[in-house]
């Protein structure tokens, strides 16, 4: 008998997520997830009136591919994949894998084929062209990862992923009409935290569920080469499989001049990718009622309630700062007074402090009123 909370979970992907309609041709691609799963979502399809395309995926084939991968074979991969997705109305990716850092040996110079020739092409395509949503399975490795057992997590996943989107989006309005008539930020935190910006110009983006699951995030990015001073990161972080701790990034007009962390050059490497790197594509805050800490997967550490994240690399082209990279990195620096508080402030107003928003208009997105 299925789960009825994946029946459920299904229902806000297919339904609310992706808004399915009759004749939408919808890819599910399934990263070693229970094939029940996989049946569902194409059975929830078919019953919106849409055309279900599935492709399965296992994290140690790609593991072996990308470690052998050549400059003709990620070309042909990404050029056969560009032309199926532009084919598509709509794109969900669910993730799971019983092991997050496997692609953690995968040498840099394979990595940067896949990067360039698959991952940007086809990612564009997807962000860019269809009504898309990306979620995260659970598995025992994310719940040992959260320090939690098995059941305790995906009781947490489900509660999480299944929240009243439509709620949060009736709330998030003020804070998004409050994004648009700002100009500068500037944000305090723990540690040596004291960076300023400006977001003057630039539109600011609600995330709700109709994008990643699980949600509550509001994007924007900042005035490219306004972004000066100190954040220092207080939430782990994984990039392409590899874990980072303790990242703190220096800006002198816009750009990253000093990056330390646990792996300083490693870090280094990758914001030496491109000269887009070194430069923000996206702030954003987070504020998913159940999230209070990270875990290590950015699709729940990004939404961590309290926080706010900033991006060096590629912006969106819905929050258009003009930077352009191969590299989208989200790094978490959570504000609530259990892990060391922090202010945020839009112009001379006092948004938010040790993670609670302050202003009146902004009471609906504390935790209390969204669960």
């Amino acid at each position: 008998m299925l789960d009825p909370r994946m029946k459920k979970l299904a229902d806000v992907l297919v339904g609310y997520s992706m808004k399915v309609q009759p004749g939408d041709r919808v890819l599910i691609d399934a990263f070693d997830i229970p094939p029940e799963m996989t049946a569902l979502m194409i059975e929830r399809v078919v019953e919106a009136g849409g055309l279900p395309f599935a492709e399965t995926h296992s994290a140690q084939v790609r593991r072996a591919l990308y470690k052998n991968a050549t400059e003709v074979q990620m070309k042909l991969l990404g050029e056969r994949d560009l032309e199926f997705m532009k084919q598509m109305t709509c794109y969900v990716a669910i993730r799971g894998g019983n092991n997050v850092t496997e692609l953690s040996d995968v040498p840099d110079d394979r990595m940067k084929l896949f990067q360039q020739y698959w991952q940007k092409p086809v990612l564009d395509q997807r962000v860019n062209h269809s009504r898309w949503v990306v979620l995260r399975w659970p598995t025992p490795s994310m719940a040992q990862l959260a320090n939690m057992s098995t059941e305790a997590f995906e009781n947490f996943f489900f509660d999480v992923c299944t929240l009243d989107y439509a709620k949060m989006a009736s709330a998030e309005q003020a804070l998004k009409e409050r994004f648009e008539r700002a100009d500068r930020v500037r944000i305090l935190g723990p540690l040596d935290t004291a960076l300023s910006f400006s977001v003057k110009g630039i539109p600011a983006v609600p995330c709700v569920g109709d994008r990643n699951i699980p949600d509550g995030e509001l994007f924007t990015a900042p005035v490219k080469d306004s972004v000066n001073g100190v954040i220092h990161f207080n939430a782990p972080t994984i990039y392409h499989g590899k874990p980072f701790d303790d990242i703190r990034l220096v800006f002198r007009e816009g750009r990253v001049v000093e990056a330390t962390g646990s792996d300083a050059k490693a870090i280094n490497d990758i914001l030496d990718t491109d000269e887009g790197a070194r430069y923000v594509g996206e702030f954003s805050m987070g504020f998913n009622p159940y999230i209070k800490r990270a875990i290590r997967d950015i699709l729940f550490d990004e939404k961590v309630c309290g926080s706010i994240h900033l991006t060096p690399g590629q912006a969106y082209e819905e929050a258009d700062n003009g930077n352009r990279s191969k590299v989208h990195w989200d790094m978490v620096l959570i504000q609530t007074e259990e892990f060391g508080g922090g202010e945020i402030w839009f112009d001379d107003e006092l948004l938010r402090k040790d993670g609670r928003f302050v202003p009146d208009y902004l009471q609906g997105l504390n935790p209390e009123n969204l669960v």
